[in-house]
């Protein structure tokens, strides 16, 4: 079991075809036993509109 960090930036997560692809890829660590900690950003352009 090894332990994973992933970070994933607003254009990974920008809709939710992107976001079903960073959880299905976090699903596969989980099913082989890793530990995983994921780190997101803002979804795309979130943050510009934070400003």
């Amino acid at each position: 079991m090894a332990l994973i960090v992933q970070k994933y930036g607003g254009s990974s997560v920008k809709d939710t075809d992107r976001i079903k692809n960073v959880a299905k890829r976090v699903a596969e660590y989980r099913q082989k036993g890793d530990q995983i900690v994921v780190v997101v950003s803002a979804m795309g352009g979130g943050t510009d509109n934070l400003i």
